[in-house]
Formats: structure tokens, sequence, C-alpha cells
């Protein structure tokens, strides 16, 4: 089972009261980077294309908690950067905890297994590492050798403590179906608590721009890896509402939720979205009121946005998809396992 059903009930609670409450406007997922330093310096990554001056501020646990609060989504990700470098990671962590709140952090397993003992499993917290593909491409993806080795041994150890673990994997243009298959069925007998994918974006800042998906190239490219999985071959343990699938692969064609999965940092609430880098407000009530939100998404015409499929804009628009009468049964069985 991918999402606990503590936590699936938990949204579709939430879900449901922000369409009583007639909001048209709400989030998912708060998207909070605690700061934006790394061990690691990813070709598709451009949170540590930064200045110095950024790379070394931290958000406190105060500014954390009250952006949470101000926000109100239910799920919070904590990427970074990479949040195990936060000094006081594992405060932040135990107040979102005490706030009933659903954390993925999201890590590159570097400092994964040392730090285990700060924290104790719960179900509100998930590890969510990042792993690219076998040995060979993830050792590639992050430009260093021994990472995909050191990563696996954090998430044995993690799995070995009662943690739950979910995998965090970039689908770039180039990526052959069948190694990602077998990249799946090798995290399977991790026992892992889930595996998300998502094809790269053309993210401004990133070093290297030649090998992310156009749209088209997209759907092709998951049609073929996914294929075994709708065929009923494979039994991958995705932690995605099966929706979100079906528009990754064509069969469902939806339209952005910019506003599903907001983003805090150092630099405050990004403009949306935030692989777009346009600026910043100092409140969320600012963020909802005073985006042009009409300028994001696909039909929006916005050049920036025509190939982008990431599981940032599009999960939010699948999650409420299924809350749709006849989207509701496949959706709550994917949470057994069935979809």
């Amino acid at each position: 089972m991918a999402v606990n059903l503590q936590q699936a009930i938990d949204i579709g609670k939430y879900l449901v009261t922000q369409r009583l409450k007639g909001r048209k406007r709400f989030p998912l997922v708060l998207m909070l980077e605690p700061l934006f330093r790394c061990n690691l310096a990813c070709n598709g990554c451009g949170k540590i294309q930064h200045p110095k001056e950024i790379l070394k501020q931290n958000l406190t646990p105060e500014q954390c908690f009250a952006a949470v609060e101000e926000c109100g989504a239910p799920v919070v990700s904590i990427p970074g950067g990479e949040p195990l470098l936060h000094p006081q990671i594992d405060e932040i962590v135990q107040g979102l905890i005490e706030r009933k709140k659903y954390i993925y952090l999201c890590t590159n397993g570097l400092l994964l297994e040392k730090s285990l003992d700060k924290f104790q499993p719960s179900p509100y917290l998930t590890f969510s590492v990042h792993l690219d593909g076998m040995r060979e491409l993830h050792d590639q993806c992050v430009d260093r050798k021994g990472v995909f080795e050191i990563a696996v041994k954090a998430i044995r150890a993690a799995k070995a403590k009662g943690f739950r673990v979910t995998t965090n994997t970039t689908i770039f243009e180039g990526t052959q179906p069948k190694d990602m298959q077998e990249f799946f069925d090798f995290l399977d007998t991790l026992n892992t608590d889930g595996m998300m994918i998502s094809p790269g974006y053309s993210y401004e800042w990133a070093p290297d721009q030649d090998h992310f998906l156009h749209r088209e190239q997209t759907r092709a490219l998951f049609r073929q890896i996914l294929a075994p999985y709708k065929a009923g071959e494979k039994n991958w343990n995705f932690n995605h509402n099966p929706l979100f699938l079906d528009f990754l692969t064509g069969e469902k064609d939806y339209e952005c939720t910019p506003w599903g999965s907001p983003s805090y940092s150092v630099l405050g609430w990004q403009k949306p979205c935030y692989l777009l880098n346009e600026g910043y407000y100092s409140t969320f009530k600012e963020l909802i009121a005073q985006t042009d939100w009409s300028q994001y998404g696909q039909k929006s015409g916005n050049p920036k946005c025509a190939d982008c499929m990431v599981h940032c804009g599009y999960e939010p628009t699948a999650a409420m998809d299924a809350m749709q009468p006849q989207n509701m049964a496949r959706a709550i069985g994917s949470v057994f396992g069935r979809t």
C-alpha cells in the first residue's frame, strides 16, 4: 500500500471540505524548502545555482511552522537542496508531526542513514529518496559515483528501523523503457512504501538543458515504460493517484493546477510555479490573490508551460478528478493496491 489509509482518508476529507466551502483555489501540498544548499550538484537541478549568500541561509523552525499554518495544506513536501543539511531539521519535522501534517522529506540519501537517530517512525513521516535509475544511470544523473549504493543502503537501514520510505524518480529524454522497468523491479525488492515518477521539465536554471522531455515525447515514453503495469503484468507500487499515471500516458488530458503545490523558501512564497523564476510574495494570501492564474498551464499559451507535465502541477488536478463519482472507486482501490 503506497499511501497509508489514514492519509488517504484525511486528504479526502480535506478536498471535500474545500469543495463544500466553495473554494476554487486551495493547496494540496506545501513545498517547504528550508534551504537551497546541497551536497550534490545534479545537472538537472537549478536550486544550487542561487548566489552563495542565499545558499547559506536556512528557514527557522518557527518560519516553517508559520508557513504551514498560513497555507493549510494537509501534505508538506520538504525538498531543498538537501534538507538533512539543515541543523534543525529534526525539530522542523517533529513540529509538523505534532500538527498532523503528512511529511515527505526529500533526500538524495547521502546523509540519511547517519541521520535516522534524529527521527522516530511515524505514519506522518515518509523519507522520499531520490533515485533516477540503476547504479550507472543514477550516478551519471547526480554526477558522482557511488551515490546509488549509499542511497540504497540508507533505504534498507530506514526500513529496518520502521520508517516509511518512498523513492522519487525523474525520467529524462533518452531513458530506455526496459532499463526503467528493470529499475522498478529492483525497487520492489527494497520493500519501499511507493515509487513516485515525474518527467523532467526544462528548469530554466538547470545546467543541462538537452535532456528534458517535450509533451508528446513524455506520453510516448511513459506509455512504453508503464505498458506492463497497464496490462496487469506488473504490480509496481506507485505512490500516485492512478489518474495521474493515466495523464502521463495520454489517457487523460489535464490542465495544470498551479496553486496546488505552492512553494515557500528562504526567499518567501514563490510566484508560480516553483520551476519558473518569476519572483516571490511575502504571504500566501498575496500569492493566491495577486497572481494572474490565467497565465499558467498549457491552455494559457505561456511557452514555458507548453511541455510541462510534472507531478507538482498535475497531481493536484488528478486528485480533484478522483473526487468525481465515476473515478472514486478506482482512486480508493489504488490505496489497497488495485488500479
